[in-house]
């Protein structure tokens, strides 16, 4: 009989746990700090859970080494883990974008069926029971927790990032396996809000739009996206900001160019704001955008565009150019990023060279394996990161060895 310890109960650590007690002589440990597993899968997609992606490839995972997740995603691809949630009873349905969410539209349906799927006679399950050492030994390890100490044969570090902390990020797995003799790179959050000290976003808090965003950095242009923008306090937020959060992160300050009209020339809001100029010239400038942008937005461009006027009849063709502009080219300042806490993911982590792609063992400390956010891997937001956790988790796991 094999001991396989496994450290970190969330979505990597469950799915390793699941993989190795499917060979019934292996005893397998699950530790977890927390007072239950999966706290972190329960906030993920707003609750819903978007446990994968089907056009999950090498394209959307980033890391010094992107190319490190494709033996994982082979060996557990997108329609195997539909494949084995299916087996384990969750319902699934597609979303928009490839998205994968529970048929329940809840996050608990996918952590309860992977807990369901562990409760066996081979697993036992230490929850409340953080790890605070692993030691290598002549014939395996030793997991030290406050309770005592557990020998293992193999050990399976599962921690996840630090990302998120008040969900339960924590920096045990970096500092274990550094322990171990492995090298992290630079940590950075990503998947969070673009802070800014434009004066704008904090006019706009809790405005929603639809916009083209590009990322330009000393005149150049880094990164593009599409989707919806939310204005916070400190800057803007939504999924098109998140999916280039890990730019500014890791690259430095720069500049968000906003095009809430995407689908339309200069020339055509120009026309179509003449015509409000018409056949309303009696209004307030400020409902100049009336209609086609959120009121406080259209707001927004006018004192930005530098328009004056009180009435719309009063506005010249040069007004009403300079607001078509402003529309398509709202610019502010990206200073940074949220902070860990409030980051769904962790950019960096442990050096992917140091292991094997094709099992997720060491490659310094044998019968040492690593998987999930612990690693210097991470996805796009939309299922990406979710389904590493399952590939690399199974195969860490061994559920193809």
């Amino acid at each position: 009989m094999k001991t396989i310890a496994i450290i970190g109960g969330g979505a990597a650590g469950l799915m390793a746990a699941y993989a190795a007690s499917r060979t019934v002589e292996n005893s397998v440990i699950l530790y977890e700090r927390q007072a239950r597993v999966g706290r972190k899968l329960l906030a993920t997609g707003n609750g819903r859970c978007n446990l994968t992606n089907l056009n999950a490839g090498v394209s959307h995972y980033h890391g010094a080494d992107p190319a490190f997740v494709r033996p994982a995603l082979e060996a557990l691809s997108v329609a195997d883990t539909l494949a084995l949630f299916h087996d384990l009873g969750l319902l699934t349905v597609e979303g928009e974008g490839g998205r994968m969410y529970p048929l329940s539209d809840s996050a608990n349906s996918v952590l309860d069926v992977l807990r369901f799927a562990i409760d066996r006679e081979n697993v036992t399950l230490k929850a409340g029971e953080p790890v605070l050492s692993v030691q290598r030994t002549k014939k395996g390890f030793l997991v030290e927790t406050e309770t005592g100490k557990d020998f293992a044969d193999e050990v399976i570090v599962a921690c996840g990032g630090c990302a998120g902390s008040k969900l339960g990020g924590v920096n045990d797995g970096y500092t274990i396996l550094q322990s171990l003799g492995h090298s992290r790179t630079t940590l950075h959050p990503a998947l969070t809000q673009i802070t800014s000290d434009s004066p704008y976003p904090r006019s706009l808090k809790g405005v929603r739009a639809q916009a083209a965003l590009t990322l330009e950095r000393k005149g150049r242009v880094i990164a593009v996206n599409r989707g919806e923008v939310q204005f916070t306090e400190k800057g803007i937020s939504g999924i098109a900001v998140f999916e280039l959060s890990r730019e500014v992160s890791t690259g430095g300050a720069c500049t968000v160019a906003l095009d809430f009209l995407p689908d339309y020339t200069v020339q055509q809001i120009q026309s179509m704001l003449t015509h409000r100029m018409e056949t309303a010239p009696h209004l307030s400038t400020e409902d100049l955008f009336t209609g086609i942008l959120h009121n406080k937005l259209g707001r927004t461009i006018c004192r930005a565009a530098g328009v004056s006027a009180e009435r719309i009849g009063s506005l010249t063709g040069k007004d009403l150019s300079k607001c078509a502009k402003m529309c398509k080219d709202f610019r502010i300042n990206a200073i940074g990023t949220g902070g860990f806490d409030a980051a769904q993911v962790t950019a960096g982590g442990i050096k992917t060279s140091e292991f094997d792609p094709r099992t997720m063992e060491s490659r310094i400390v044998p019968g040492l394996f690593a998987c999930g956010e612990v690693l210097d891997i991470d996805g796009d937001c939309g299922g990406f990161n979710l389904q590493w956790a399952w590939s690399s988790g199974a195969m860490a796991g061994g559920l193809h060895r």
